[in-house]
């Protein structure tokens, strides 16, 4: 008999609503043929019942009931169009680096299974005995390979079946009885899926490493932006101290010459009025000298008219009179004094935007209890730490500190730049910096730099030192309540700051770190409870 899809066109079993094939297909009084939903939603929206094909109209809504005959054929034919559409989906032409079918003659298709006993690859079409016939159903088939006799055993003309794990060779059965008997032998399927695993493992390890690079990526981009930006701002900040400076030294140098000017003025007016005070004596002394002159003449003939009186003398004594010539050296040193002061104040700008700079690189550290000396006493967060003048009975692990007093944090940083704060008010001695993953914990400690340690300390009161060889003092005008210790692994740089003040205490330059680096406390021994202060990790503030 034939099928419903010979017999009857695609348009007989298509809905004129919705288009697709009937779905509980009604039929109307007039007789044409909707899906039973369509016609109630088309109905239900519409003022009068109509049909939509010949348009006639129904005053009353019929009763419809879905057409048993016209249901069957429409899913037969459903399922006729499904089986037709999945053929020629398995149908393809086979791509230049594909496998195509070796029994095509003209137009090669996609090959959708190799067969390893007949040595040829086919298409849907072609494989169709292999998957009926009892005879072919028995061979092996595989996905679609290239070069099949790549596959065939060269010594047993047999299909390589097998592998061997000993040698890491395909073999085929015959293989498996000679030269492999005693050797370890797995199906292909089976190491292939090994292999499928360990290239999944291979795949997520990849994957893991880009994600790990891009991170990378992202992290260099965003220390370039940051170290643009800090660029930015050193640039903005000695634009404003040189313009500053520059402006000072004009404007002292303007104030010096005026004042110099002024003096040297009032120098040229005393001195001409001197001249003109002498001028006018010169001109009475020159005078009374031609009167007397005069008289010398007269004085042999009439010595009875001589005057008695001796004339008109000068009152003023002119040898202690003298022009004051100003060196002007005070004048120089107030306004080279004036200028230290204005660059002391922009010099605490420049730290202050320095500060404020590294305080980016802030990292949170706690203390390592593993590291601690028995005597010292931990808030349970890891952040304050002091003497507690009595020995506690602990493990002496390799990481412990056994004689100095001393603690380290537990986070360690082996590149990069890092930065914490250490609250030390209150107390009377205390050293605090970092030290190298090495250092020697057991016993008397030198601290220095050779020794792996860079710190500075509180060693008497109000003595502030940076622990090189030999010490050097620190000039701290107050005493330091909280100090900000920053390390540059790659520059070898720490420095140390007033916090509070926004001063730079100290830096250790130039050296060459290879190892992991803790940061270092030394609370110093509670001297009777003069220095029971602890020392406080305490977090940044950046609104400073």
């Amino acid at each position: 008999m034939a099928s419903a899809s010979s017999l009857l066109s695609e348009e007989q079993f298509l809905c004129s609503i919705c288009l697709d094939v009937f779905t509980d297909p009604v039929s109307t009084p007039c007789g044409h043929n909707y899906c039973k939903a369509c016609i109630t939603q088309h109905w239900d929206t519409n003022d009068m019942c109509k049909c939509p094909l010949c348009n006639k109209t129904f005053y009353r809504r019929p009763e419809v009931f879905v057409n048993t005959f016209i249901s069957e054929m429409a899913d037969q034919f459903r399922k006729s169009l499904q089986l037709r559409r999945s053929g020629s989906a398995n149908r393809e032409v086979a791509k230049p680096d594909e496998v195509s079918c070796d029994v095509c003659t003209d137009t090669k298709l996609k090959a959708l299974k190799s067969c390893l006993v007949c040595l040829t690859s086919y298409c849907h079409t072609h494989l169709e005995p292999h998957q009926t016939r009892a005879g072919l159903k028995r061979h092996k088939l595989i996905d679609p390979v290239k070069n099949l006799e790549d596959l065939m055993c060269q010594k047993h003309d047999r299909p390589l079946e097998m592998f061997c794990k000993t040698d890491r060779v395909c073999v085929c059965q015959s293989c498996t009885e000679t030269d492999h008997k005693s050797h370890r032998i797995v199906s292909l399927e089976e190491e292939c899926e090994e292999r499928k695993a360990e290239q999944g493992k291979t795949e997520a390890e990849v994957q893991q490493m880009i994600q790990e690079r891009q991170e990378k990526i992202q992290e260099v981009k965003r220390s370039v932006e940051l170290s643009s930006k800090n660029a930015d701002t050193v640039i903005a900040v000695s634009v404003q101290i040189f313009t500053a400076l520059i402006s000072c030294i004009e404007r002292c140098q303007a104030e010096l010459i005026d004042v110099v000017e002024e003096k040297q003025k009032t120098t040229v007016e005393q001195a001409e009025g001197f001249i003109k005070d002498l001028q006018q004596e010169v001109t009475q002394l020159e005078k009374r000298s031609s009167d007397l002159k005069q008289i010398s003449h007269t004085v042999d003939h009439l010595p009875q008219k001589v005057p008695c009186s001796s004339g008109w003398r000068p009152t003023k004594d002119w040898t202690k009179v003298n022009v004051h010539q100003s060196s002007q050296v005070g004048t120089l040193r107030t306004a080279v004094s004036q200028l230290e002061k204005t660059l002391s104040q922009e010099m605490k700008k420049l730290c202050d935007a320095e500060l404020r700079m590294i305080q980016q690189y802030e990292v949170d550290v706690t203390l390592d209890p593993d590291t601690a000396h028995p005597q010292l006493i931990l808030s349970h967060d890891g952040k304050q730490v002091y003497d507690g003048n009595v020995k506690k009975n602990l493990p002496d692990n390799t990481e412990r500190f056994s004689e100095c007093i001393n603690v380290l944090g537990k986070q360690s940083f082996s590149s990069g730049r890092f930065y914490y704060e250490v609250q030390v008010g209150g107390k009377t001695a205390w050293m605090l910096g970092v030290a190298r993953e090495s250092i020697n914990r057991k016993g008397v400690i030198t601290l220095s730099p050779n020794n792996g340690y860079w710190t500075i300390a509180l060693m008497n009161p109000n003595e502030y030192w940076a622990i090189v060889d030999p010490a050097v003092v620190l000039l701290v005008r107050e005493e330091l309540q909280k100090v900000g210790v920053f390390v540059d692994y790659e520059e070898g740089l720490v420095s140390f700051y007033d916090v509070e003040t926004r001063v730079h205490l100290y830096s250790f330059t130039g050296h060459f770190f290879t190892e992991k680096l803790f940061p270092f406390f030394y609370p110093s021994s509670n001297e009777g409870g003069r220095n029971s202060a602890p020392l406080i990790i305490s977090p940044v503030n950046h609104t400073d």
